[in-house]
């Protein structure tokens, strides 16, 4: 073994970051069923958390992208575990920064991006063609066609209930918006727990614990499950009313398009192991039925800051990790 406490340390950062990304993401499942009083903000909050148990227990595949599919660290090095752990502090920080200002950034870009940043730092291998195909194409490829089902999905919806009484359908769509908010989560759960428990599992190979070919710990899995579901418990206010009142005062009908294509962009990558970024889908189907009403209905300044963050997030969290690669590394070598 290489430095057991140094990969306790390793488990316990990237708890806290799963716990980060909990509260910090919370507002993808809940808010825009908390902005058109669906559901109270204690209800969503609990249902959401258990929803992202059940989803982190539910595959894999997310996570094997996570610790194989983006950077060559290397195996039965001190230099590897230091990279892991500067990768988490980088994506870490982010996450605090953008969470304090009330930006919904993605936790899942931000550790990827740490990820590339620390390795670049020790001069390691980037997986480029991974990092391209299952990171850069998804990233740019789902808000879109989140904008753009959600916008043609929101219009089927107006045009099917036209002639239905408005108060009548609100209700109704109250109650789908349980159903879509749970999803959300378990969709939620499916993506970003696995990038904590695909992290842990590269400390774990680097370190011998286990072996690259070995099938995930179950106490790994619950650990994630659990720490991810905590933070969410914990709520993420801030980027709640950024997601359901500042772009777009949400309707129950509204709500219920954007939560139903977000969490098919969100499920449908996840059955292929690519990480997308659940704030990515829910922010763009938010802007797609925002913009069946008319274009200037969706605040765009604010979306634009959103948008903003998202570029950022890869090449900020990177150097990041980056700095604090070079600052760990001569002490904990």
């Amino acid at each position: 073994m290489v430095s057991t406490a140094l990969v306790v340390v390793i488990v316990c950062v990237a708890l806290f970051f799963d716990y980060t990304n909990g509260f910090h993401d919370a507002a993808n499942a809940i808010a825009t069923s908390v902005s058109t009083k669906a559901l109270t903000p204690r209800v969503a909050l609990a249902m959401a958390a258990v929803m992202n148990v059940a989803g982190a227990l539910i595959s894999t595949r997310v996570a094997s992208t996570i610790y194989k599919g983006l950077i060559q660290a290397p195996a039965h090095d001190k230099s590897g575990l230091v990279l892991v752990l500067a990768a988490l502090l980088g994506a870490i920080v982010w996450n605090l920064g953008t969470w304090y200002f009330g930006l919904p950034s993605s936790s899942s870009h931000a550790l990827i991006g740490g990820l590339v940043g620390a390795a670049l730092a020790a001069s390691e291998s980037v997986k480029w063609h991974g990092v391209v195909d299952k990171v850069v194409i998804p990233m740019v490829a789902s808000p879109i066609a989140a904008f753009v089902v959600s916008y043609l999905f929101m219009l089927a919806i107006l045009w099917t209930f036209r002639r239905v009484n408005a108060r009548r359908a609100n209700v109704g769509f109250k109650w789908a918006q349980i159903v879509t908010a749970a999803t959300m989560a378990f969709g939620h759960g499916t993506q970003d727990a696995q990038k904590t428990m695909g992290v842990i599992f590269l400390a774990l190979v680097i370190n011998g614990n286990v072996d690259a070919g070995d099938n995930i710990p179950l106490w790994v899995i619950l650990a994630a499950a659990a720490a991810i579901s905590l933070g969410t418990y914990s709520g993420g206010w801030r980027i709640m009313r950024t997601l359901g009142r500042r772009i777009f005062s949400l309707t129950p009908a509204s709500g219920f398009a954007a939560q139903t294509v977000a969490s098919g962009v969100m499920l449908g990558n996840a059955v292929y192991g690519l990480p997308v970024s659940t704030t990515h889908a829910i922010s763009a189907s938010v802007m797609g039925v925002g913009a069946t009403r008319r274009f200037s209905a969706v605040r765009w300044g604010v979306a634009g800051n959103i948008v903003t963050a998202w570029v950022l997030t890869i090449p900020a969290a990177a150097a990041v990790a980056a700095l604090m690669y070079t600052i760990l590394h001569p002490i904990l070598t």
